[in-house]
């Protein structure tokens, strides 16, 4: 495997749009929130290839990437997708909403306009 095909893990986040610069991709790295293989890493040094899977844990989402490539620059969004495979699980949708009961907890605001048009305060 040639030298070429791999790179520097801050790099590599930075060129595939995970982070918005590369300091902020070696913060990340460094403190260790970054997997590779299952294996974390606190290095930004630390060198990916193509077919490792990379676990990302930034602020309120997991990330899992299977890195198909080097980044050459930090191009549009359609270019840094060709560096990587998602990986990461669907999320579960969001619960609906419960459904109140009438006449358990505040009242709605219909509800107090006829409790206000009931005293006479309006």
């Amino acid at each position: 495997m040639a030298a070429d095909e791999r790179q520097r893990i801050d790099k590599w986040l930075f060129f595939a749009r995970v982070v918005k610069s590369r300091s902020l991709a070696a913060k990340l790295a460094q403190a260790g929130r970054v997997r590779i293989n299952r294996e974390k890493t606190e290095q930004a040094s630390q060198l990916v290839r193509p077919g490792d899977v990379l676990t990302i844990t930034l602020d309120r989402r997991i990330l899992v990437y299977r890195v198909l490539g080097p980044g050459v620059r930090r191009g549009p969004a359609e270019e840094a997708r060709l560096l990587y495979e998602d990986l990461t699980p669907p999320s579960s949708p969001a619960p609906l909403p419960l459904k109140r009961e009438s006449g358990s907890g505040r009242p709605t605001k219909k509800e107090r306009r006829a409790l206000d048009d009931w005293r006479g305060e309006n």
